[in-house]
């Protein structure tokens, strides 16, 4: 799906365009559009933007053809600038899915590239009908009223995650379940992989927000720094999050622990209360039919009381032994 918007300068309207008019729409250097490219074939976008826009094929490829971590290039009259957008779904483990936006900016158009719906990206379009004030500055403005909501997305996200930490603390510290090892381990994955994420958009925001290019306005560069502030304190929370991550793993661990300590203690106790008895059993055989030979004492009914007093004292015997050593 291709969408086009134009900002009219004279009338400083926004309206809805096509495909066919996008040519002429270039060649006014007063409006501002926005293509978007969603999902497109690459044998329809790319000519687009080779001809139409005149991008480098080589930017071309990289967006169309070629993944790439957060970056920023520049071609002079325009940049290429790779972002990241986040997906995170939390359940019986958190998800997490990366969306690639592939966005070329100039001094009066901006198109973005994406091949999954992005909410972000809609919510600005819809913005834009009812406030045109970001069209009024320029595309630079435009491009950071994007990435703002871009970023106020990875708040909410971190949100999901605080609350999916909160739940794996109180399953380890009442009662872990067998899958909670595996929840810890992927929210651990999820966090890394996040982090992968923001390192580099971080300083793609550094670099729009103190380099010199010539399609961003010096004056606009105090906004950039504004959503690099952002992603540092997101970054921040990111970090935070893997040292509750691993305390919690810790902590499961310690609990598991002293779980199987008291499992192993109890057969322990059993094992050493009844090993006196094993003895005695073993020894006399627990044969009290009257033999044929000398040893008739041993089968009398006196050493048969004997024999099961000494079975019912000793565990007691041995019981108050070891509670007498603190071992209970």
């Amino acid at each position: 799906m291709i969408r086009i918007i134009r900002f009219d300068a004279q009338t400083e309207q926004v309206e809805e365009s096509t495909l066919q008019a996008l040519p002429a729409l270039l060649q006014d250097p007063s409006d501002i559009v926005w293509v978007d490219f969603e999902n497109e074939p690459t044998e329809v976008a790319a000519p687009i933007l080779l001809n139409t826009f005149g991008f480098h094929h080589l930017a071309v490829d990289d967006a169309l053809e070629e993944t790439h971590v957060p970056k920023v290039d520049d071609w002079g009259k325009y940049l290429y600038i790779v972002l990241n957008a986040l997906t995170v779904t939390p359940g019986d483990g958190v998800t997490l899915q990366l969306h690639e936006l592939d966005i070329f900016i100039g001094k009066h158009y901006l198109v973005t590239h994406h091949d999954d719906p992005m909410p972000f990206i809609e919510r600005t379009w819809r913005n834009l009908h009812r406030d045109n004030r970001p069209y009024k500055f320029g595309t630079d403005r435009l491009l950071y009223k994007l990435i703002d909501d871009m970023v106020a997305e990875y708040m909410g996200q971190m949100d999901l995650l605080d609350d999916e930490m909160d739940m794996i603390e109180d399953e380890v510290l009442t009662k872990a379940k067998a899958d909670t090892l595996d929840r810890i381990f992927s929210l651990k994955r999820t966090v890394l992989s996040m982090r992968r994420v923001y390192g580099p958009q971080r300083e793609v925001l550094n670099k729009l927000a103190r380099d010199e290019y010539e399609v961003i306005d010096p004056s606009e560069r105090v906004f950039f720094r504004d959503i690099y502030d952002h992603l540092v304190r997101i970054h921040d929370l990111n970090e935070s999050m893997r040292d509750l991550i691993s305390g919690a793993l810790e902590t499961y661990l310690s609990v598991i622990n002293n779980r199987m300590n008291e499992i192993m203690k109890t057969l322990t106790i059993i094992t050493t209360l009844f090993m006196p008895l094993t003895f005695i059993t073993g020894f006399f055989g627990m044969n009290f039919f009257e033999p044929s030979g000398v040893l008739r004492q041993w089968t009398s009914d006196i050493a048969f009381l004997l024999t099961m007093g000494a079975i019912f004292a000793m565990p007691v015997g041995m019981f108050i032994y070891m509670k007498s050593r603190t071992w209970l």
